[in-house]
């Protein structure tokens, strides 16, 4: 038995119960890879320790959640905790708490076969109508009886490692006692934010499930990195999609399919591709498509992308598929719109997809994706991961905080010079993306940069200009590299801002962004009234180079002259549905709005109910999609049959 003394006696106790859990808690990590080993046969020892460490992150968020209160208990600044009544009912609290941790996490050895995922917070829902629940939970048993020996053997284990541990009352309580206490629970308080969190960084989000993709090569293999507490934990208030019926599975293809199977046409062409996803660069604040704003004396804040895309193709009418910078990723990359909420951050984030980067990986390209943030920040290397990206840079790899902007990471100008130069490294050929970060709140430039740039009429005016000089800097570097003239570019903002003008001060253009194709070696000019979204992106670029393989896509070809295609996004339970020169609003369950946007672009002459043709034809459609959506998510068919 060790019996701890003094004043911090309590928290020392706690942090050696809190690494007892640990070491259960990887123990049915290994026990859970081993007994469903059959379904990750590509796991080596080198990426299963890698997970296994991985793992530890998810453990210490859940074992905060669950040992919220017990946390709580042992850190009041009282002496009336060390009293053996309420010592045992501390006791009695941590064991049931993390009895039911174990149990749930047991659970899932031999329940993910069946679901080939963590159980998550939809389980309450899925059994809630069952009536015959309690009988189906001892043919559980009966089946798997050695489990609940497994059970009792870590149970009985916790309580013998909780008793070895005993806290002995100090002999003297004063006001140094209360103060030692006091700034130790503010302690024990900072230490449970950063850990529920996943970190203190300011541009960490709180850890969820997609942040597995760190430490995984696939996502099913997400399952051994997580732990079933955290999953449920995590998923209790997440959108859960309903799945649709509106039309057979026949007439669903024939309206909207999302199989896609390219025409011969011609040799597949190996350009290298480049993704330029630019913060917050909205399409109000870009002077080439506003030049009749402030009576035809607009000039925007952007002057070498507008000098860039007199040479590129382009679009009068793009628009972003979310409202966050979290939300563009799956859009671009992988060709996903978030529906409800960030698909990263869904329960879905672990389903197999489909992406630029595996597609051309498979075909012989090198892939990497730069972003100046912390790795981790918004969950972008995780994605990466599960993207089929080999190569990640970030703050880490740049390594050098002398151009740390002190919030976000690394300034634009210097990051993206950085980048160039990697690119010069990598064997043709190959599928890169960028995401700047300077163009993002609090809007600050570098010092040597102050004044440099118009300030404009908001705050984010400025630093967009900067983040413009940045792009232009790297064109001018790059433009000297031998794969230049080999490569299409690709840029595009992450998504809209605020407004000055009031012509984008609608619902409709709160999405409007720049959607733009530069190829510096070829013919790739002009400007298309057709509409175009980021989840065209992916289908563009693999129609352009000849890619002759079906795929999965939920988007469409923007270089094709069809006008039968459409623009969705999604705010909470409302969608946003544009076609041909309509604009449709849709929640409830029913239309809520019609607007003719080339006639009306303010908005102000509502259609709703007067031309039912159209209505009834983008209702449609809107279905259509929902219905692909929905289900293929829930199945979890998100790539080619």
């Amino acid at each position: 038995m060790l019996k701890l003394r003094g004043w911090f006696a309590p928290y020392l106790a706690l942090a050696l119960r809190f690494i007892t859990l640990l070491i259960i808690y990887t123990i049915m990590r290994v026990g859970f890879y081993y007994f469903n080993k059959a379904q990750f046969p590509q796991v080596d020892i080198s990426g299963l320790i890698t997970m296994m460490a991985g793992g530890i992150r998810f453990d210490i968020v859940a074992l905060f959640y669950i040992n919220l209160l017990y946390i709580l208990m042992v850190s009041l600044p009282f002496p009336f905790k060390y009293q053996d009544l309420y010592q045992k009912i501390a006791k009695w609290v941590f064991i049931v708490c993390n009895t039911i941790g174990i149990a749930v996490n047991l659970i899932d050895f031999p329940y993910y076969p069946f679901t080939l995922k963590r159980t998550t917070g939809t389980v309450f829902e899925q059994f809630a109508n069952e009536e015959n629940i309690t009988s189906l939970f001892f043919d559980f048993l009966l089946d798997y009886w050695y489990f609940l020996l497994v059970f009792i053997l870590l149970i009985w284990f916790l309580f013998k490692a909780y008793d070895w541990i005993q806290i002995v009352r100090p002999s003297s309580i004063n006001w140094k006692f209360y103060a030692a206490q006091t700034l130790s629970l503010v302690l024990v308080a900072y230490l449970f934010i950063g850990g529920v969190r996943g970190g203190w960084a300011h541009s960490t989000r709180p850890i969820t499930l997609s942040n597995a993709g760190d430490y995984v090569k696939t996502p099913e293999e997400m399952n051994i990195v997580l732990n079933t507490p955290f999953s449920i934990l995590k998923t209790l208030k997440a959108v859960k999609l309903k799945e649709e019926k509106f039309f057979s599975d026949e007439e669903l293809n024939a309206i909207y399919p999302v199989i896609q199977h390219p025409k011969d046409s011609g040799e597949f062409k190996k350009l290298n591709v480049v993704f330029l996803i630019l913060e917050s660069f909205g399409k109000e604040h870009i002077g080439f498509f506003n030049q009749q704003l402030d009576g035809g004396n607009y000039k925007g804040y952007t002057p070498f992308l507008d000098s860039l895309l007199k040479e590129s193709y382009t679009f009068n009418r793009s628009y972003a598929n979310g409202r966050k910078s979290i939300d563009a990723l799956p859009s671009v990359i992988t060709g996903i719109p978030s529906i409800g909420e960030p698909f990263v951050l869904s329960i879905y984030s672990g389903n197999k997809t489909t992406s630029l980067a595996k597609l051309l990986g498979d075909e012989g390209y090198e892939t990497a994706f730069f972003h100046g943030a912390p790795n981790g920040s918004m969950g972008f290397s995780a994605y990466m991961q599960l993207a089929g990206v080999k190569h990640y840079y970030g703050k880490n790899e740049y390594n050098n905080d002398e151009d740390f902007d002190g919030i976000w990471g690394i300034w634009d100008e210097p990051f993206m010079q950085f980048m160039a130069k990697e690119l010069n490294g990598l064997k043709e050929p190959f599928f890169s993306s960028f995401f700047s970060l300077s163009s993002h709140h609090p809007f600050k430039v570098p010092e040597k940069y102050q004044d440099k740039f118009p300030k404009g009429t908001l705050a984010l005016h400025e630093p967009l200009g900067y983040a413009d000089y940045a792009l232009k800097k790297f064109f001018e570097t790059a433009s000297k590299s031998s794969w230049y003239s080999n490569t299409l570019f690709v840029i595009c903002a992450d998504h809209a801002s605020m407004s000055h003008f009031p012509e984008y001060n609608t619902i409709a253009n709160s999405f409007a962004i720049p959607i733009v194709f530069y190829y510096p070696g070829g013919n790739l000019k002009g400007l298309s009234n057709k509409l175009v979204q980021q989840i065209d992106i992916m289908p563009t670029v693999l129609n352009y180079l000849n890619y002759d393989k079906p795929y999965f896509s939920f988007g469409f070809d923007a270089f094709n002259n069809s006008t039968d295609n459409f623009v969705v996004s999604n705010i909470g339970n409302s969608y946003n549905f544009f076609m041909e020169d309509y604009f449709l609003t849709y929640s409830d369950k029913e239309v809520k709005s019609v607007y003719n946007l080339k006639e009306d672009p303010f908005m102000k002459k509502d259609l709703l109910g007067k031309d039912q043709i159209i209505q009834d034809k983008m209702l449609k459609q809107l279905q259509a999609f929902m219905q692909q959506y929905n289900n293929r998510m829930i199945h979890n068919k998100l790539v080619a049959d």
